[in-house]
């Protein structure tokens, strides 16, 4: 079954669904935290049916944590009906062929504990929360098949180009040779870069020159991150969740 909308699953079995993304999913138009306050007069109970939790991230611009929500699948599915809308049905439909196929494979036992279990659920999805940014990093880089130019990855970095540059040197990681950066013999035959020519005007002699840039494959980019990473040397956006966190 593809994934509709994200469950969390604690070693127990038992399933949780994140109220953001629900309410994501719904495309409900009402701020989240005015629209959970409006469902909850249908009668939903705190750690029976949800557990509250603030998340450790701030927002961007400041402010305060962010509240979210850990709800059981009888309280999303009673979400998605109330919406009376034609994602809402959906919602609601995913969620039961889910229980339907957990329990046909025995995968979905009752916890003996309910709110504590659902307490465990929301722990588990504030951390996932926290690695979010780093999760979506590392899929955008690997989802782009092209080549990527050492200035693009510096800039994720924090870094200069310059900087970054001379951080692999110093790290054996490449040479440089006249204007050119080139791997050491180590990795040069591994498919980690692509080295092509580009013009540029010299303003020295007035004249267009040709010279070779190194650029990064995507393999060569899961290379840089895997081995900066060994040496603590992580992007911007991974080191910002750390402190957050």
């Amino acid at each position: 079954m593809n994934e509709l909308i994200k469950t969390f699953k604690q070693n127990d079995g038992s399933l949780a669904v994140d109220g953001r993304d629900l309410h994501n999913f719904l495309e409900v138009k009402e701020r989240y935290n005015d629209w959970f306050k409006d469902m909850q007069k249908y009668g939903f109970t705190e750690n029976v049916d949800f557990i509250s939790f603030t998340g450790k991230r701030v927002k961007p611009q400041g402010g305060r944590p962010q509240v979210n929500h850990a709800l059981t699948l009888d309280m999303t599915k009673e979400l998605s009906m109330i919406q009376r809308t034609d994602r809402g049905k959906q919602a609601r439909q995913y969620f039961i062929a889910m229980e339907k196929r957990a329990k046909a494979q025995q995968q979905l036992p009752i916890p003996k504990d309910y709110p504590s279990a659902l307490r465990a659920l929301a722990d588990s999805m504030e951390e996932n929360q926290k690695l979010k940014p780093a999760a979506a990093y590392t899929q955008k880089m690997l989802a782009n098949p092209g080549l990527e130019t050492t200035s693009i990855i510096a800039k994720n970095y924090g870094m200069s180009t310059a900087k970054f540059n001379q951080l692999l040197h110093e790290l054996g990681i490449q040479y440089r040779q006249g204007k050119t950066w080139l791997l050491y013999a180590k990795y040069q035959d591994c498919g980690y870069t692509h080295v092509e020519p580009f013009a540029y005007f010299d303003q020295k002699v007035g004249t267009k020159k040709v010279a070779n840039t190194m650029k990064w494959t995507q393999l060569g980019q899961k290379f840089l991150y895997d081995f900066l990473s060994s040496q603590h040397i992580l992007p911007q956006v991974e080191r910002l969740t750390l402190l957050k966190g």
